[in-house]
């Protein structure tokens, strides 16, 4: 590869390119010939390659009928689909829609009108929050982001809004969404006809329409508090449900649209990214909707389970036809599904919940059936490292596993004539929607892969324990090269995802960035790299206990000990050179590899950090509380500047300038530390007017061809 490369996009990208192959590398163009990896393995295929694959996301069934639609993002090109829920789906795929370009134009939000003959969608701005998005830098500013309508057959779509978030009233005739955090409406079948329904002084999301459409609930957040309110279409007036000082969401709906189910959570938020197994308990309340008197019909236990934790989906509380709420719960230190039923909003105490998914597994998402009688679920039931769907009947607690096998499943839905679908991925194929048919298969709904995709030449990752010094078991997944390249040793990186609360597994991820880095890890596989992901302490899908584990985070970074942990794993392997042994992730990732490189470049010989945290400091709340130092010393000295001064190996910096997830700062203050000290080598990909999300395909390309040619340069000598 050489520096002169085309790149077909406006010069932001391009010169970002530039940037790092002249002196922010110390002089030494990094991107120059490389072409011949020093391991006796020939590359088979390239980063483009790997990430040929469309990315399918916002999966949703249609209400009526057989139908499912999904956004696919198509090296940048993001457009609608629609198939039919049938083993000859992928005969029927559709695309919908016509967008094309690597445009940096987010989609999502997908919903159905009730008759299934149209599909709304979000195009433009941050799904992530944080409004427009200008990652084109053009000169007239950022695109407004918009909500869309096309009908099942193509055409043209029609605007109907400016703003996000569209829930289709039941009667299929308006839309409510969100603009500037106020609750508008839009008329489905007038051209232009828009509204500003509610002023509310606070932060409005999570609208939800009544089943009857008289009615629309959504929340109001207030700084350190939220509300509740229900706007009555009639009346044209606004009641509170219960209001209190605390945190009011998770709406759910009677069937019968006379009450509302939602969570009340203590206000009292305790420092962010500490360990938090128990706190104050949150609890579920029912109101009626007409005058807001509400109820509260059950309370966590004190202790475990104490603190709510959420599962993947949009909706925490499901409220089945026979009168149950359903709810996630950790009270055995597992995320699973509890019922308890509406006869406790008449009780005079709060009452049992009843398990519907006992077990030490972990649901992360979970949907009702069209009839209400049923409960389809993902969950690490029976392999803790991978994810299937299973169904629950809510009457008889019967639990019936729908896959099984070596793929993993993701947001599984049902349309509206009980089909049940969902996304799958295995080691090889890339997340694909599929249906569930009576034979037992999954049928593939999307059309075929492209031919540039690499399926044959992918490597299947083995999963692995990994055991750090304080005798934590980490899982992890190792990815060797191709058969014919297993000879002598080579070199090695180390990957960690971010989040914390996220898993990965030894198939391409159900998130887009984890996919596209499972991708990138495919590919060093293939260039002859060892390479291990580590699914560290603080991650999802195995229990309270690994989640929040002790003096994790900014009470002490005993996450660190899982970055030792995987290194020794490696030094201990036969075909793995100690001496060149990379280390790279995201977010929280980022800060990983900061902790690895400023604590152990013994260890590590370089790294690539993506928008890293570099000083917990820069994340802490304000605080007046008597041990605020203390606390914040303790931050100071769980993060990676804290330890700068022991920093040797180099390290390539990178980060989308307009992250609203991880301050920019955070880059400069490190990046800014090490140079000051001067005995590391810095170097820096910034990408202008980029969001934390890549939003362009060529942003990925570009961050994964860096760390490409820094591994090549420091783990493989090549120049």
């Amino acid at each position: 590869m050489k520096c002169s490369v085309a790149i077909n996009s406006p010069g932001v990208i391009a010169s970002g390119l530039r940037f790092l192959c002249g002196s922010v590398l110390g002089g030494t163009l990094v991107c120059g010939a490389v072409a011949a990896p020093a391991a006796a393995h020939a590359q088979t295929f390239s980063i483009h390659d790997v990430l040929s694959a469309p990315f399918p996301s916002e999966l949703h069934a249609s209400p009526k009928g057989n139908k499912v639609a999904w956004i696919a993002n198509d090296a940048g090109s993001r457009n609608v689909w629609v198939a039919d829920a049938t083993a000859e789906g992928a005969l029927t795929a559709r695309q919908v829609t016509a967008y094309d370009g690597d445009d940096g134009m987010d989609m999502g939000e997908v919903r159905w009108t009730p008759d299934a003959n149209f599909v709304i969608y979000t195009r433009g701005g941050s799904l992530e929050g944080g409004g427009a998005v200008n990652a084109l830098s053009l000169p007239q500013g950022a695109p407004a982001q918009e909500i869309w309508m096309v009908g099942v057959g193509g055409g043209a779509p029609r605007k109907l809004g400016a703003g996000h978030g569209a829930e289709v009233s039941p009667a299929g005739d308006l839309i409510a969404y969100l603009s500037d955090d106020q609750v508008w409406v839009a008329s489905l079948s007038s051209t232009g006809a828009t509204e500003q329904l509610i002023h509310d002084r606070g932060k409005c999301s999570a609208i939800a329409f009544s089943p009857d459409g008289k009615r629309l609930a959504f929340v109001s957040t207030r700084t350190d508090h939220s509300f509740i309110g229900v706007y009555d279409f009639g009346k044209r007036s606004i009641t509170w449900l219960s209001p209190s000082v605390d945190d009011d969401d998770s709406i759910a709906w009677s069937p019968d649209s006379k009450s509302i189910a939602f969570i009340r959570s203590p206000s009292n938020n305790p420092y962010l990214f500490a360990p938090r197994k128990t706190g104050d308990p949150w609890s579920i309340w029912v109101a009626d909707a007409a005058d807001g008197t509400a109820r509260r019909i059950w309370i966590a236990d004190g202790g475990i389970g104490s603190v709510f934790s959420a599962l993947q989906s949009d909706r925490q509380l499901l409220w089945s036809a026979d009168g149950k709420i359903i709810f996630p719960w950790e009270k055995t230190g597992w995320r699973n599904l509890y019922a308890v039923s509406m006869s406790a909003a008449r009780a005079t105490a709060p009452t049992p919940a009843t398990p519907l998914t006992p077990g030490n597994f972990e649901v992360a998402e979970a949907t009702l059936s069209p009839k209400g009688d049923e409960v389809i679920y993902a969950s690490n039931s029976g392999d803790l490292n991978g994810r299937h769907l299973w169904k629950v009947a809510v009457a008889t607690r019967k639990v019936s596993a729908l896959t099984k096998g070596e793929a993993i499943e993701d947001s599984p839905d049902v349309t509206g004539d009980g089909r049940v679908v969902a996304l799958q991925a295995d080691a090889r194929r890339p997340l694909e929607p599929v249906v569930l048919g009576a034979d037992g298969n999954a049928h593939v709904l999307a059309a075929p892969l492209p031919g540039t995709f690499p399926l044959k030449a992918l490597v299947e990752p083995e999963n692995v324990v990994i055991k750090s010094p304080d005798g934590m078991q980490v899982p992890g997944q190792l990815f060797l090269p191709p058969k014919d390249a297993r000879k002598d040793r080579h070199p090695a990186v180390v990957f960690f995802h971010g989040g914390p609360p996220r898993q990965m597994f030894a198939a391409w991820n159900p998130m887009d960035a984890y996919a596209y880095m499972y991708g990138l890890n495919q590919y060093f596989a293939n260039k002859g790299y060892v390479v291990l992901s580590v699914n560290y302490r603080g991650g999802s899908g195995y229990g309270l206990e690994f989640r929040e584990p002790p003096r994790f985070g900014t009470a002490g970074a005993s996450e660190y000990q899982d970055i030792l942990g995987a290194a020794q794993f490696l030094r201990a392997r036969s075909d793995v050179d100690p001496n060149h042994v990379g280390v790279y992730g995201g977010s929280y990732g980022g800060l990983m590899t900061g902790l690895a490189l400023s604590r152990s470049s013994d260890l590590f010989a370089a790294g690539v950090d993506y928008a890293g945290v570099g000083n917990w400091l820069g994340l802490l709340p304000p605080s007046s509380a008597p041990d605020a130092a203390a606390v914040s010393k303790l931050a100071y000295d769980s993060s990676p500047i804290a330890t700068a001064a022991q920093w040797r190996s180099p390290v390539l910096f990178v980060q989308a300038d307009d992250d609203r997830n991880v301050p920019f700062h955070q880059t400069v203050e490190l990046a800014d530390a090490l140079r000051g000290l001067g005995h590391a080598q810095v170097d820096q990909l910034i990408i202008p007017d980029e969001i934390h999300d890549l939003l362009r395909h060529q942003s990925w390309e570009v961050f994964f061809e860096a760390t490409d040619r820094y591994f090549d340069k420091y783990l493989r000598g090549v120049n």
